[in-house]
């Protein structure tokens, strides 16, 4: 067989594949795996006539047709296939039987449609659904926890240092290279002008960061990420960390961050919301003004009271709390959001925009610094990918 054959016939089993049935009298006959590929892409996109789905109704039929596209197919495709099977085949009841949550290949999207089960979820499956959303949090905290401790606690180092320090708080090399203009050449050696230092960042909280997520359905993804950054920080002993998600209801889950899982599971996705209520009681947290960290995580929907958030958004500012708002953080950029309510927290000062995980760490150290936030996020690309691509 040519080489040109050997491709003809690969080109015309991709195109049977993707076509499925109806292009059997078309292309040639597939056979061997071809064959299960094909009834496992066809279980799931075989729409045709009065067909609504070619799963059956029973978990082990389900657990079956996973077990299938796990074997044939590569995880990124397993992903996709299983997000369109819970979209196209309302499989939300199936999710709750053990034996399929074992089989299934865990990712985020997973994640967030246990979430929104939430005390649907029966008992007998109840650590079935934990082990799987586990696995993804232990999967995240590792790519994101040795970045954010890094990159958060440079920034408490250099919030925390001063010019009048006590000898055993001394950082040598930052006085020598502050005083190198000093150096006496006669003498080899340097006079320090000004030492610098840091003060007891272990024994006293440096820093207040409050995080409050917007629990709509919109914001899924965020409330996964948020929460394991959130369990993150509160390990750091200069940071105290609150967490909130709200929707009309205000739920405080600080008492939670030692465990992410038990964060997420702790909210309830959908709903209306109330930005303003959630902004009150985050004020009632904030007892240092100028040492705090208000992140606001929302597409800005708001169902409360408009200008009474924007006037608390504006008192916080007022009173030296840094405030970021984020339209989303995640890997997907910015969902559909209130362009006019953006408009007017950027007219205060305060801009929204997207952020990816990869970028929040460094996103956080700005803000921990008093940095410049709107020339940030003008700079970083990844942050702002997400409001660029909505606004296209």
């Amino acid at each position: 067989m040519t080489e040109e054959m050997v491709a003809n016939d690969e080109r015309g089993r991709r195109w049977r594949l993707v076509l499925g049935d109806a292009a059997a009298e078309s292309l040639p006959p597939l056979g061997g795996a071809n064959t299960a590929m094909d009834g496992a892409l066809g279980a799931l996109y075989d729409t045709g006539g009065d067909r609504k789905g070619g799963l059956g109704k029973s978990a082990p039929s389900v657990a079956r047709w996973l077990g299938d596209i796990r074997t044939y197919f590569p995880s990124t495709v397993v992903q996709v296939m299983q997000r369109d099977a819970v979209e196209r085949l309302n499989l939300h009841a199936l999710l709750t039987e053990p034996e399929l949550l074992d089989t299934v290949v865990p990712d985020i999207d997973m994640v967030t449609t246990l979430i929104g089960l939430g005390r649907a979820i029966p008992a007998k499956s109840r650590a079935s659904a934990r082990a799987l959303v586990r696995k993804v949090v232990d999967e995240v905290e590792r790519r994101v926890a040795e970045r954010t401790r890094s990159a958060v606690g440079a920034a408490l180092d250099r919030a925390a240092r001063v010019n009048r320090p006590k000898m055993h708080d001394v950082d040598w090399n930052a006085t020598i290279a502050r005083n190198l203009h000093n150096y006496l050449p006669e003498q080899k050696t340097i006079v320090p002008e000004r030492l610098v230092g840091y003060g007891r960042r272990s024994r006293v909280v440096t820093k207040d960061i409050v995080l409050a997520i917007d629990q709509s359905g919109s914001m899924a993804n965020s409330i996964v990420y948020a929460s394991i950054f959130g369990a993150v920080i509160a390990t750091m002993r200069s940071v105290r960390t609150s967490l909130v998600v709200f929707d009309t209801e205000v739920v405080d889950l600080t008492d939670r961050l030692e465990d992410p899982v038990d964060v997420l599971f702790g909210t309830t996705l959908g709903g209306g919301t109330d930005i303003n209520r959630a902004i009150a009681y985050c004020q009632g947290l904030i007892t240092r003004p100028a040492d705090s960290i208000f992140v606001l995580i929302s597409d800005l929907y708001e169902g409360g009271v408009r200008d009474e958030m924007l006037k608390r958004v504006a008192q916080m500012t007022g009173d030296g709390v840094q405030v970021v708002v984020l339209l989303a953080l995640s890997d997907e950029g910015a969902p559909a959001f209130d362009r006019e309510i953006a408009g007017a927290l950027a007219a205060l000062g305060v801009p929204a925009f997207a952020c990816t995980p990869d970028a929040f760490p460094d996103l956080l150290a700005v803000a921990i610094n008093r940095g410049d936030i709107v020339g940030w996020a003008d700079a970083n690309e990844l942050a702002q990918r997400g409001m660029s691509e909505d606004a296209d």
